[in-house]
């Protein structure tokens, strides 16, 4: 049942040479990976006028030369992410470039800051989204966090039938939002060239001096409006991802995404100033422009809706990056070896599964509300961004390439921004992103936990081959098995016991002595020519008596260099409601003995039929 549940939500298993059927077309690849960003840009120039708004209307001309500055650093992320993405083919981003150039502990920092920034990614775009949904049915606004964890449940699973099937489905909602964005802005533009634009407000002209608007002010609403720029380091972790030649089509892919994200985010920027548009509590900016230039007729709640969609959808961006960068991660073994391994539909599964649970996690626990944790994504995102600049900078200076010079300018230009909102925000908002500091060392702590605990283990498992196999004699080998009741699980035990070696010792531990009694009568008459060792527990313990006795024999086998085999009769229900009615004495009895160094456990099955 539960496999035909499985194929049902995510489909029939993909052959390993199926996995180019997996990878991402430009196209494909632009909604996917660029969701998140081309989001930002409803809310992004709203965290711009939202700080503005303070010095009065008047001040909201500022965003104009803000917005340029936004624009100056997306130009330069995205340059240096498409060097980063021929430099590093093999993906990785930020994580990559720290790792390489500036050392394991500044990668791991970026890695840290990304993974925890990806479950951020999640948690805020689908609780946005959930709000927008809420809204428009207030009869769901008191179920909020059970509509976001639907949704959630909802994306991991499309993400766990592949990539292409994702991005087939998700791909109209993107470019629907783009469509009615450009459909905004050409409107928007041709009502303010012919004339016809009827402000909210009347907007200031350009340079008005404004009283109480100083450096601080302009800064905070710059990082505040940087928040739009989240997002653009996806492409290059997820260079696998497409379709060869991968690199090619990365760094196309990323200009694209650049270029439409520049676009819908001047323009909105320009007509918010051009029409008045002042941020309200109870209605976006771009609700606003909507209504302004539309009214509210079918076209508004078509931007709404594309809207609300991209919100949502924004998460999947994490689903795309998070798997890769963890698969990255636990390559250098880092993360766990099971975000290396790949499921049925050829994605790793396991860290789109995780990148799930914590994202649901995180919504429950803040009541679906994360607004506050806002701050904290942006400045997750600048850690990284931040470190991947410097990095590239180190990169220029050891290789020297031809035409070195002028990458290396614009790496040096995009991180001294990156350093100087890092700054703002930790100046400005250090109240909202103090955890950052607490989380990013844990994180990194954990992550050499790990390693640590790997290079342990290849350690004590490595083998030097120019020591000859250590050859056994079998017969001196002890073969112990646990017998409850004579029966034909027990009969096949023994006669797999007996091929191992001659020395089997049947073991069989009695309540009273009546029991004992009656199975030494039992065995004799059986004769299996197996010796019986019978042992009474005075405390009905089956447990106790038999890991005292494997201390025994263990002890004795120690000493003539013998090796103790533990050989556990096991029947298994054909229903699986069956083995509830069976007591689970032999899974006690291995737990018990997994802690003897050098016992073999070995379990021979027997099926029911019936």
């Amino acid at each position: 049942m539960l496999t035909k549940i499985k194929r049902l939500l995510i489909g029939r298993p993909l052959k390993s040479n199926e996995s180019h059927s997996q990878k991402l077309n430009k196209l494909k690849a632009l909604a996917v990976l660029s969701s998140d960003a081309l989001s930002s840009v409803a809310y992004g120039p709203e965290q711009i006028l939202i700080v503005l708004i303070a010095a009065g209307g008047i001040a909201l001309w500022y965003s104009l030369p803000i917005a340029l500055g936004v624009l100056v650093l997306l130009v330069a992320l995205v340059f240096s992410y498409r060097q980063i993405i021929f430099a590093y083919p093999q993906g990785g981003g930020a994580y990559m470039v720290s790792k390489e150039n500036l050392g394991i502990n500044f990668g791991l920092t970026a890695g840290g800051a990304l993974l925890v920034d990806y479950i951020l990614t999640v948690a805020v775009s689908v609780s946005a989204g959930t709000d927008a949904i809420t809204s428009a049915f207030p009869a769901l606004h008191a179920h909020a966090v059970l509509v976001a964890v639907i949704i959630i449940v909802i994306i991991t699973v499309l993400n766990l039938r592949g990539l292409t099937d994702s991005a087939t489905l998700l791909s109209f909602p993107v470019y629907f939002f783009v469509l009615m964005m450009l459909f905004v802005i050409g409107a928007g533009f041709f009502e303010a060239m012919t004339g016809q634009a009827a402000p909210v407000h009347p907007h200031a002209a350009i340079g008005t001096p404004v009283m109480g608007v100083g450096l601080f002010l302009l800064l905070r609403a710059f990082s505040s409006g940087c928040t739009a720029l989240t997002g653009v380091e996806a492409i290059s972790n997820a260079i696998p991802s497409f379709k060869e030649p991968a690199p090619k089509n990365a760094a196309k892919t990323l200009l694209m995404m650049g270029g439409i994200l520049a676009i819908l985010l001047s323009g909105i920027v320009f007509l918010s100033y051009w029409y008045g548009i002042h941020p309200m509590s109870n209605q976006t900016v771009l609700s606003q422009l909507g209504g302004t230039i539309f009214g509210r007729n079918v076209f508004y709640y078509m931007i709404q809706v594309s809207t609300a969609l991209i919100l949502v959808l924004a998460a999947n961006t994490g689903y795309s990056a998070f798997p890769m960068l963890a698969f990255n991660l636990a390559n250098d073994k880092y993360m766990p070896r099971p975000f290396k391994v790949k499921g049925d539909r050829l994605g790793y599964s396991n860290g789109i599964i995780t990148l799930g649970v914590m994202s649901i996690v995180l919504i429950i626990i803040s009541g679906g509300r994360t607004e506050n944790l806002i701050p904290l994504y942006a400045v997750g995102v600048f850690i990284p961004f931040s470190l991947s600049q410097t990095g590239m900078i180190v990169h220029w200076v050891k290789k020297k390439p031809k035409g070195w010079l002028p990458r290396l300018f614009t790496n040096f230009i995009g991180a001294l921004i990156c350093y100087l909102i890092l700054i703002i925000f930790f100046v400005t908002k250090f109240s909202q992103i103090w955890p950052v500091l607490i989380f990013v060392p844990v994180v990194i702590m954990i992550f050499h936990k790990i390693h640590q605990h790997y290079m342990h283990v290849a350690e004590q498992l490595r083998v030097n081959l120019s020591i000859p196999l250590r050859s056994i004699n079998t017969t001196d080998n002890i073969i112990v098995v646990p017998v409850a009741g004579i029966t034909k699980v027990v009969e096949q035990s023994l006669t797999y016991a007996k091929s191992l070696s001659s020395n089997v010792i049947a073991v069989y531990v009695g309540d009273s002595p009546a029991a004992i009694e009656k199975m030494e009568k039992e065995w004799g008459e059986w004769n299996t020519g197996i010796r019986l060792v019978t042992l009474h527990s005075l405390y009905r313990s089956i447990v106790s008596p038999l890991d005292r006795f494997i201390d025994t024999i263990k002890w004795k086998a120690d000493k003539d260099g013998a090796t103790v085999t533990v050989v556990f009769p096991q029947f298994y229900t054909k229903k699986w409601w069956q083995s509830l009615l069976h007591n689970q004495s032999g899974v006690l009895i291995k737990a018990s003995l997994i802690r003897h160094a050098d016992v073999v456990i070995a379990t021979v099955p027997f099926h029911f039929k019936k």
